[in-house]
């Protein structure tokens, strides 16, 4: 029997779960933390350098794109690990290629971060060295 639809408690329900699950990757994934301070690194660089909104689109794609992978990649490890408890090079290759996928978003990002707030680093450092821009 469906239960009545209850937009309000269940959207509640639904961000409280969403919410645990994002606490649970912070508290066992190393690099959740590295995402974390590599995220409000390029949020204080971008205030600093008073991007423009153009720019916070790109940096904030490039950040959404690292937490997406790596919340998939941890779902996908805990998943792999109760479908199979002990070793299985199958499993292991598909860690692998998941753990890849985070890699792949990182190295992306870290592309558009330096795209993005590279030419502002790189006038700020021309300008405390005196060189000409």
């Amino acid at each position: 029997m469906l239960k009545p639809f209850q937009l309000l408690m269940d959207r509640v329900r639904s961000f409280k779960y969403a919410f645990t699950g994002l606490w649970t990757m912070l508290k066992s994934q190393q690099n959740a933390w590295i995402h974390a301070c590599a995220t409000l690194s390029v949020v204080g660089t971008g205030l600093f350098f008073r991007v423009s909104s153009g720019e916070w689109c790109w940096l904030v794609l490039a950040i959404m794109a690292v937490w997406t992978a790596e919340a998939l990649n941890t779902a996908f490890e805990r998943l792999a690990d109760v479908a199979s408890p002990e070793f299985h090079p199958l499993v292991k290759q598909a860690k692998d290629v998941a753990a890849g996928a985070v890699l792949i978003a990182a190295i992306g990002s870290a592309v558009i971060g330096f795209l993005v707030l590279g030419p502002y680093v790189l006038r700020l450092l021309m300008c405390w060295y005196g060189l000409p821009e």
